[in-house]
């Protein structure tokens, strides 16, 4: 299973979370940026539906998968 990161961060005059290299809206304080981290983490672990996706990837190339709706990964919040 994967682990995703959101790490607490200043940014743009305020505090943002970080997933990557991927930046939130900018927070006037560091709780409300870990509110909305921790939120949003909730949210990336939570089950869909098993659903068929089609993306193309940097080459050009079409590909068709079966996205698993319990295949959710691990998320964290790193202040």
């Amino acid at each position: 299973m994967s682990e995703v990161t959101y790490r607490i961060v200043e940014h743009d005059g305020g505090y943002a979370y970080k997933v990557g290299d991927v930046f939130s809206e900018t927070y006037p304080s560091h709780d409300e940026a870990l509110q909305a981290a921790q939120a949003a983490a909730a949210e990336q672990q939570v089950p869909g539906s098993t659903e068929g996706i089609r993306y193309q990837d940097g080459k050009g190339a079409w590909h068709d998968e079966t996205a698993q709706g319990n295949d959710r990964p691990t998320a964290k919040v790193v202040e």
